[in-house]
Order: structure tokens, then sequence, then C-alpha cells
């Protein structure tokens, strides 16, 4: 394979992961996604390989998650399903996680795709792997949690553990806390777990103070960026450089595992952020940056949570999948006209004009200053004080 050559995951048969037509994850983001992705030509692209689901390893799962959770999951996807309180027990059945037909076959889809792209850099056949399709961070190890079932970024992470890396980072930029990639890897000092999220004291899961910094086994090994409501690009990225370049430098890790949720945009339904495609693209592209500089260029990106599912959802993820193939689509390039009329005839709703928000990624770099009289500084410096001692950081300079 090339250097900048990227392992792509997507099989139609991912879109059976529904939760039914009034839920916010409705699987044709997904669909959409990949269809703009080909319309732009990244699927066509020479050094874009795209790849379906492998065979479903159940003795993979089983080494993440609980034997009796998986068999409830099981059991919640047939006609006869559950009973309610055996169900709820296991975050199934719920509002955020309804039960639905093959629920096991669908989420192990998204978890196998994950792994399988991990898998495809410990081959030593690519450095880059996608699957927008994954990101199920919220997933525990005997319970669903927030739209998710199975931790599809906690079995790429174990794959990598069990192939002798020893410095792996996952970096969650969903404005929601990964709390469940958190809690598998809580005591383990080989995986750091970097978490920018809106604060849990005004969103789901109510987790990730910055504070919270990993077990007693493993103390600085989880970093939690926990940002105020209606955070906008400028501060949104001067938190980022604030925290993850130093953290990331320091750690010295052998491959990143990224999550790109995107619901942090101002029109997405479900939380309260004020951020636009472009922070995102910029986000990605720093990451990618992060991964050449520090990780010999090895970086594993998944999707995540992102519910507006015309207007950002395909935008972000497209612009995920181009960076990650370093073929970066121009922020003012148009909307292809035959993904405009799918999405329109799909929705009933006209699709966005081009591939930006009109953010031209201008933002205060951290190490302008410290300013006491901003809440954005003051929750990126309650991380910085409790982590980055850890690191032989100066939490003020550094």
């Amino acid at each position: 394979m090339a250097e900048n050559d990227v392992y792509v995951v997507w099989d139609d048969a991912v879109t059976g992961y529904n939760f039914g037509p009034s839920h916010p994850m409705h699987p044709l983001r997904l669909d959409l996604t990949a269809k703009l992705a080909m319309d732009f030509g990244l699927c066509d692209a020479d050094n874009v390989h795209v790849n379906p689901v492998g065979p479903i390893d159940e003795g993979r799962l089983a080494r993440l998650h609980d034997n009796d959770f998986i068999a409830a999951v099981k059991q919640a996807g047939t006609a006869e399903g559950l009973d309610e309180e055996t169900a709820n027990g296991y975050g199934i059945g719920t509002e955020d996680v309804p039960g639905f037909e093959d629920m096991h076959a669908a989420s192990a889809l998204l978890f196998q795709g994950t792994v399988d792209a991990a898998d495809a850099i410990i081959s030593g056949g690519y450095d880059r792997a996608v699957n927008f399709t994954g990101g199920m961070h919220h997933a525990m190890p005997d319970r669903a949690s927030g739209f998710c079932i199975y931790n599809d970024a906690a079995g790429a992470i174990t794959e990598f553990l069990d192939a002798g890396y020893e410095r792996i980072v996952y970096l969650d930029i969903d404005a929601h806390h990964g709390d469940g990639v958190e809690k598998f890897f809580w005591d383990e000092p080989r995986v750091l777990t970097v978490s920018i999220h809106e604060s849990g004291k005004f969103l789901f899961p109510g987790t990730g103070f910055p504070a919270d910094i990993g077990g007693l086994k493993a103390a600085a090994s989880a970093v939690n960026v926990a940002l105020p409501p209606r955070t906008g690009d400028a501060d949104w990225l001067r938190a980022f450089d604030a925290t993850v370049p130093p953290i990331v430098a320091a750690f010295e890790p052998q491959v990143i595992v990224s999550q790109h949720g995107c619901d942090g945009h101002r029109s997405d339904p479900l939380t309260h952020m004020w951020l636009s495609v472009d922070a995102m693209r910029i986000a990605a592209e720093r990451i990618r940056r992060l991964a050449a500089d520090h990780a010999d260029g090895k970086w594993l990106s998944v999707g995540g949570g992102g519910y507006a599912i015309i207007d950002v959802v395909p935008r972000a993820w497209t612009n995920l999948l181009a960076v990650a193939a370093d073929r970066d689509i121009d922020p003012g390039a148009r909307i292809p006209g035959r993904w405009a009329d799918y999405a329109q005839t799909m929705t009933g709703r006209e699709a966005p004009l081009s591939m930006t928000d009109g953010f031209d990624g201008a933002f205060e770099p951290w190490s302008k200053g410290f300013d006491p009289e901003a809440e954005l500084d003051r929750a990126v410096m309650g991380t910085r004080k409790n982590v980055f001692p850890f690191f032989g950081l100066d939490p003020y300079f550094d």
C-alpha cells in the first residue's frame, strides 16, 4: 500500500442500526454521508480503499461486553423480546435505546467495522482508517446507553492493546462526554482518553469533569475538557489548542483513535454548542497532523453523534474522510447537484449549498495568555491544573 492509503469501512447493511423513524439517530445520516463522499469522488480515489464489514467475531465482542448483556441484546431483537424490567436493566427498551428487529446483528456490524479498521492498521497495510458508521462511545461493558449498544471504539483500542501497542490516545470531540470508552480504560495506563465536550452540568451523560483523571492504577489516563454551553468555533478551537497538542506530545502515542461526533454543531437539536462544520474540519486536520508528528502517522477515526442529518452529518464526515485521505475539500466547494436532489427527495428539505458554514478558522491560541475573566479559559484551566503536572507540563505556560 502507498503511504497515504486509507482503509474505509462502508456497507449498506449498517443502515439496519435503526431505532425507528422518530429517533434522532436515523440511519439515513449514514446513507447520505456515503453518497456525498461518493459524489465528491472520494470513494473512487486511488488511495481510498472501501471495504464492507467482515464476518462478525462474537469472541471479540465478548471480550468487551458481558455475556449476559449480549444475550439480552440478542433476545431483545427477536419477536419474543424481553420483559420491560430485564430490558431496562440492560439499558434496552428505553427512549434512548428502543429495541428493534435483529438488534444484535446490526449493533455488532458497527462494532466489527471499527475492529476491522484497527486490524487494517495493525497488519501494516495501512496507517489510516475511517469508519464513520462507528463511534458508539456511550456503550458500557454491561449495558447500552445514549443510543449506543456495543462500544466499537473500545473494541478497536483493545485490538491495538492485544497487538502489543503500549501507548494509545483516544480523542473524542463529540459534544457529549465519551464516558463509555473512558469507563473501559479507567485503570489502563496504556490508554489515554481525552474528551472535549459540553459540560455534564448541562448535557447527557452528566459526567466528564476536569477532576476525573483516571483510576488509582492509571492516574492522568483520562483528560476531560468540560466546556460551557454555547461555546463557539474560536473558543472551541482555543480549548483544543490549549489541551490536546501538549498532552498528546507528552504521551507519545503509537496510534491515535479519534471520535468525530458532529453534534456540537449549532443546528444540532440535542446539544447547546455553537460549532460549524468548518471548526470540525479544522479539528480533523489538527488530529491528522498530531498523528503524523507523534504516532508515526497511525490514525483511526470514527463517527459518533450528530442529528442534523442533512445539514451537518454528511458534510462533517465527508470532510473527515477527505482529510484522512489527504484529499481535503475546498470549504467553498459547491454541494454536488445529484446529492442535493437525492437528499431533498429523501427528507423533503433543501440541502446546504456548500461545504462551509463561513468560519475562517481564526482563533486566539492559548500561548497568547490565560484570561481568568473568561468562562472558557477557566474551564480549560481546570483541566490543565488537574492533568498537566502528571506530564511534566506547566498548567499556565506550556
